[in-house]
């Protein structure tokens, strides 16, 4: 299994803080009246879960980072609505009270870890290829650069590297095979604000695991993802 991307991620977030900073300063030299608008997106956020089992919580780091293209198709003769549909990568991490680990007959076992437990870190990270599908409104026109938006629409996730790690005093646990998890995801998505600086939410409509339960109560696992944070568009 490829190694998680960390360096990648970095690079990528400086290259396109980059563009941001510089859009705003870009004159308008020949005027579009058939432009189109924020094509490219990138977005960091606070990953939250919901529909937790019993003494489930955050802990250490979750969050995300996505970024792509979108196609944005205008509606109406002023070009303040428009469709866009896309293609872009979501990498994410999810820190919680959740031990994912396997059984001596290969079966997944899902264990809440306790105060009583010394861990340094248990973490799920995964990787992503991202559909999005919007529905746009704005204020925009051909020579204005800052202007409100409001996007609402949904996505389509494929998950295409995952990996559980647990890491406590002379043990390490890494779990790149799980057989509950789905690996296909759909998620509902709101964006809206002013300029460069929108508010950003996604929240998954199905489970991130399938049929899962926690070894010890079998209490059902349907954990559903709740990412919170900010989302930057370029022309």
């Amino acid at each position: 299994m490829p190694k998680y991307p960390h360096y990648f991620l970095l690079v990528t977030s400086l290259f396109w803080s980059t563009l941001l900073l510089a859009q705003d300063s870009i004159p308008s030299i020949d005027l579009d009246e058939r432009y189109r608008e924020d094509q490219f997106y990138v977005g960091v956020t606070y990953n939250l879960i919901t529909n937790v089992p019993d003494g489930v919580n955050l802990k250490g780091v979750s969050g995300g980072v996505n970024f792509g293209f979108l196609r944005d198709m205008p509606i109406n003769e002023e070009r303040t609505m428009a469709l866009a549909v896309g293609l872009g990568m979501a990498f994410d991490r999810y820190g919680s009270t959740l031990f994912i680990g396997e059984e001596e007959n290969e079966q997944t076992l899902f264990s809440v870890l306790d105060s009583e437990i010394d861990y340094s870190f248990n973490r799920l990270s995964t990787a992503a290829l991202e559909i999005p599908l919007e529905f746009r409104w704005r204020t925009s026109s051909a020579s204005n650069y800052k202007f409100w938006r409001i996007y609402g629409g949904v996505r389509a996730n494929y998950t295409y590297w995952y990996r559980s790690s647990f890491k406590q005093p002379n043990n390490e646990v890494s779990q790149t095979s799980i057989e509950e998890f789905e690996p296909l995801q759909f998620a509902a998505t709101l964006s809206f604000g002013y300029s460069t600086f929108n508010f950003y939410a996604y929240y998954n409509l199905n489970p991130l695991f399938k049929n899962a339960r926690v070894t010890e109560t079998q209490e059902e696992i349907s954990f559903r993802a709740l990412k919170l944070g900010v989302i930057f568009y370029i022309l």
